[in-house]
């Protein structure tokens, strides 16, 4: 067997090549596409070994995997924060990199993650891109908001952008360029609001043939959205073996540092999908008001404070919710409370 530690840039992977002992076996480096990678596959076949490589998690790295999988070598995407915690380095060098990987594949210990299927990115690109339109949508809300208020213009209305909005909007005497700006702005919003809905639809249309979104949304603060994003971003529930993993993998836990009789609690470690963390907050934010969760926020927002006690509420119902949807989508159940337990009368 030999191992190959890929270390990918925009437009070079380096690679280093060990034999079972350690020994050097090859270094080069190659573009980052699909013949410059069939055409290492071919050059290291005249060693007659097979190929085990490993590859940090970045943008490119799922091609890499794909195209050298398809040629005959078995590829792990590995951690890169989890690589970094393995082999701390005082020199870091792109060749360097790759001779890490190569070592921690030669030792077994590469932290690979798992790989969503085909149908899963698919799922994710869909969700992740309505986010994107909605956000690119806020943007260019807010610019028409900071525009009025530059020029002294108050917004007595609820919606700025509705119909009387709008017409509010074109009785302004706004001064140019920013009236172009303003206009050309408008247009940009009404043309995102139509690829919205159109995903949107899509969305819902493949949400209920979804196996996880018809109990997701059985959840408060769930709608077919948000159903369908935290489904995605979940892909196999069964990768979890506990509440507590899936929790963990949202990233809303604090940072834990201890040592000692000393416990110190950090900000979100923030690791997994960011997208998960957002839908889990959006739906955090109206299941605050439903009768299982209601209480539990209100205790917790009265005892930190008005400052930061409502959003680490919500963070805390968003955990919640986590470990509910792990029991829904374990069990195939939706969503039902715990209430208090039963007393037994004589």
């Amino acid at each position: 067997m030999l191992y190959a530690g890929l270390d990918l840039s925009r437009k070079r992977l380096d690679v280093h090549l060990l034999e079972e002992s350690g020994a050097t076996k090859e270094v080069t480096a190659v573009a980052p596409d699909a013949d410059a990678l069939r055409t290492l596959v071919a050059s290291t076949a005249r060693h007659g070994e097979p190929v085990r490589a490993a590859i940090e998690s970045m943008n490119g790295a799922r091609f890499v995997h794909d195209t050298l999988e398809l040629n005959g070598w078995d590829v792990e995407i590995a951690d890169a924060q989890k690589v970094k915690g393995l082999a701390p380095l005082a020199c870091k060098t792109d060749r360097i990199d790759a001779w890490v990987l190569a070592e921690l594949a030669r030792r077994d210990l590469v932290p690979a993650i798992w790989l969503p299927s085909p149908g899963v990115r698919a799922e994710r690109e869909r969700a992740r891109f309505r986010l994107h339109l909605v956000r690119h949508r806020t943007a260019l809300k807010n610019r028409i908001h900071a525009t009025l208020i530059a020029f002294g213009h108050p917004c007595p209305v609820s919606d700025l952008f509705g119909t009387s909005g709008r017409e509010l909007l074109n009785r302004l005497e706004i001064p140019e360029p920013w009236a172009g700006t303003m206009e050309a702005s408008l247009a940009l919003i009404e043309e995102l609001e139509v690829e919205i809905d159109l995903c949107e639809k899509d969305l819902r249309r493949l949400g209920a043939d979804h196996r996880y979104v018809p109990l997701l949304t059985t959840a408060p603060g769930i709608a077919w959205i948000l159903g369908y994003t935290i489904a995605s971003e979940i892909g196999d529930i069964s990768r979890f073996p506990s509440p507590k993993k899936l929790t963990g993998y949202t990233g809303l836990c604090p940072r834990v540092h201890q040592s000692g009789g000393k416990d110190h609690r950090g900000p979100l470690a923030r690791n997994g999908p960011t997208y998960l963390r957002w839908a889990l907050i959006e739906a955090a934010t109206h299941a605050a008001h439903h009768p299982a969760y209601n209480d539990h926020y209100e205790r917790t927002k009265r005892r930190l404070g008005k400052q930061r006690g409502s959003k680490v509420a919500r963070v805390e119902i968003a955990r919640k919710l986590a470990e509910a949807i792990w029991h829904m989508l374990t069990r195939n159940e939706a969503f039902a409370p715990a209430g208090p337990p039963s007393v037994l009368v004589a």
